[in-house]
């Protein structure tokens, strides 16, 4: 995607939103909840072979799809490639420029030389894993015909404002998601311990597993692994979250944000593609003047208060403004208490929507609607009714039910999420 130019002298270009899409619902949602931009895989040469992924006819459908909604496609073919991986390349190449794909993200030297040669005419957006992490190595990728460099996650802001002030191409960086314990991703753990290869898209995820300590000569006996008493999930990193950073990486000229979590639910991704969206909106509404100094701007709370609503881990700002130590870790558990659930997804649009149940619901439940943008609606659950009209009391995953609400779900569409408070649904029954 091209930089997109100021229409204000003085202020800055709003950079592009990235969504993950596992599969194509979750593109849909990404879409619905204002993505500018989505990146998915195939079947092949993918980072997350346990993702839904995309067959050929399902990509073309997808690029359709975002297409018809101004919304781009990028393809990840970013695993680290032996010999063997090559087999097959150019041909997969070949169909994902037959299926009008905006750009590649690429982590292998030699997949992106290949790249080049095959499907010459499709952007090359260097991935994380290619560890770029100064002004140099970003001048040496543009220098091989990459287009956009996804910076290292061990970045400072002061050290991608430099690479920004010393590089033209574009540059892309993650803003929010799950972290890696290993650098830029790259990581040997889960080979070593399930076989099950990270570098070619098949990560176990052995950095949230709880772990304990074995004694040479005590074999049998486990020792618990203890920091501070604190737990024993040694590796478990917090979620990144940037949102209140953005300000500034809008103005240091970051040319696109990207989301972490193609393997994360439709509630994850609608939920933080709608905050960042509306946060980009809130910003490119602001006067010239508050840009003199980005580092003053402030969110107001009520962003902080729904990006806590989509958490899994808790949050760090990781490397953002120093270096991460052990109260970026979450050691208590794999993940934090999520207080808040999604219940349903709207199928059909109406004084009375049709829905699919995500989490068991019953009649008289508190429920919130999620619009676009960061505001929700509050409604009571009065009556649930099937498709053929019979009335129901409680509705399990997977059904679809007509609900009626006061007030009335007006404003609800296709796509849109339903979601509620854990406890205060408690407290409702």
């Amino acid at each position: 995607m091209q930089k997109k130019e100021s229409n204000k002298a003085g202020f800055p270009s709003m950079p592009e939103l990235l969504a993950p899409a596992g599969n194509f619902e979750k593109l849909v949602t990404a879409i619905h909840y204002g993505a500018d931009a989505v990146y998915l895989g195939g079947k092949e040469f993918s980072l997350r072979a346990k993702a839904g992924n995309f067959s050929h006819q399902v990509m073309v459908e997808a690029v359709q799809y975002a297409h018809a909604h101004g919304v781009k496609i990028y393809v990840t073919v970013n695993i680290l490639a032996h010999n063997v991986d090559f087999a097959g390349l150019d041909n997969y190449l070949l169909q994902l420029q037959e299926a009008e794909v905006d750009g590649l993200i690429i982590s292998d030297p030699g997949i992106l030389m290949r790249a080049r040669k095959c499907v010459p005419d499709i952007p090359i957006h260097l991935s994380t894993q290619a560890n770029v992490t100064n002004a140099q190595a970003a001048a040496f990728w543009f220098e091989q015909g990459a287009g956009r460099l996804n910076l290292a996650r061990e970045l400072s802001l002061s050290e991608i404002k430099e690479i920004r002030g010393e590089v033209s191409g574009e540059l892309e960086v993650f803003v929010h998601g799950a972290l890696c314990i290993s650098y830029s991703g790259r990581c040997m753990l889960s080979n070593y311990m399930t076989g099950r290869d990270a570098n070619q898209g098949s990560c176990a995820h052995p950095c949230r597993y709880s772990y304990s300590l074995i004694e040479e000569k005590r074999p049998g006996e486990f020792f618990p692994v203890e920091e501070d008493e604190r737990g024993t999930y040694i590796f478990n990193s917090k979620d990144l979250c940037l949102l209140e950073r953005l300000p500034e990486l809008v103005a240091c000229g970051v040319n696109s944000l990207k989301i972490e979590g193609r393997m994360k639910s439709i509630f994850y991704v609608g939920g933080v593609t709608r905050i960042y969206r509306a946060a980009l909106d809130y910003l490119g509404a602001l006067p010239i003047e508050a840009w003199e100094k980005p580092e003053e701007i402030r969110l107001p709370q009520v962003f902080v208060e729904e990006i806590a609503k989509t958490g899994t881990r808790g949050s760090t700002e990781n490397f953002i403004s120093q270096r991460p130590g052990s109260s970026e870790m979450l050691y208590t558990s794999p993940r934090a208490v999520q207080e808040v659930e999604p219940v349903a997804v709207i199928r059909e649009e109406g004084d009375a929507p049709l829905v699919e149940i995500r989490n068991v619901l019953e009649s008289g439940s508190r429920i919130e609607y999620m619009l676009p943008g960061i505001e929700s609606i509050s409604l009571t659950l009065t009556r649930m009714e099937t498709e053929g009209g019979e009335e129901v009391v409680r509705a399990n995953p997977g059904n679809r039910v007509r609900l009626h609400t006061e007030p009335s779900l007006v404003q609800g569409r296709v796509n849109g999420i339903l979601r509620r408070n854990k406890q205060s649904d408690q407290e409702s029954c």
